[in-house]
């Protein structure tokens, strides 16, 4: 069963009387359950995409689904619940609010569902990645792969049934994303949850099920991997 399902998906950008093209009639199915790497160098087209298929932008041409739901013209109303519900995110930035502590960060997705085990969740995940200690620190007070545990958690506090990775190693030495990267995998496998997950790095990309290598905003491979 294929839980996003792309079709035909172009994306230009606008900018002043020029059109920047950035993806070109892209179709892609992700599997329930797998794990899809997303490879390209800079400028491929690698975030533009992942962006698409979780509805946080919107396909100047094509259509897309998740869960069977098609979301591409979903208003922003309908479509925050649905990602709310069923989508997690981990960016390579973090985006933490700066004002709230680690527990207030992790537990807001799940506040907005009005889950009343929301403190008692994100205090087990938080404990789970040996933050137990820092849950009242605000972001300022953490490091950089203290902060990307607490995105993560954050990302998983719903449960959610498809979790999108953008380059989360990205602004950490190699010794913190590679703990990143196997708390990402131990959750994906526990949980059966689809995993999307933006890279360059190649030794990243030969974990995953299958992997795509975008180039110029058109998919040039497309590999499944047998494990």
């Amino acid at each position: 069963m294929n839980i996003i399902e792309a079709k035909d998906v172009t994306k230009t950008y606008t900018i002043g009387d020029r059109q920047i093209p950035v993806l070109d009639n892209i179709s892609l199915r992700v599997a329930k359950g797998e794990y899809l790497v997303i490879e390209g160098s800079s400028g491929s087209g690698k975030t533009t995409l992942l962006s698409l298929l979780s509805g946080l932008d919107k396909p100047t041409a094509g259509s897309i689904c998740i869960a069977s739901n098609d979301i591409t013209d979903t208003p922003e109303d309908e479509l925050a619940p649905l990602r709310n519900k069923m989508i997690g995110f981990v960016f390579q930035a973090f985006h933490l609010v700066p004002s709230l502590s680690a527990i207030e960060n992790v537990m807001f997705p799940a506040e907005l569902k009005h889950d009343p085990q929301a403190y008692e969740k994100a205090q087990g995940l938080l404990d789970r990645i040996g933050l137990g200690k820092r849950i009242d620190n605000f972001p300022h007070q953490l490091s950089g792969g203290e902060m990307q545990r607490v995105a993560m958690c954050r990302a998983l506090i719903n449960d959610p049934e498809i979790i999108f990775a953008d380059e989360p190693t990205g602004n950490l030495d190699s010794e913190n994303g590679k703990a990143i990267l196997e708390l990402l995998l131990e959750f994906h496998r526990e949980r059966h949850s689809t995993l999307v997950l933006v890279t360059h790095n190649i030794e990243i990309a030969k974990m995953a099920d299958r992997m795509i290598v975008l180039h110029d905003g058109r998919i040039v491979e497309d590999t499944s991997h047998a494990h």
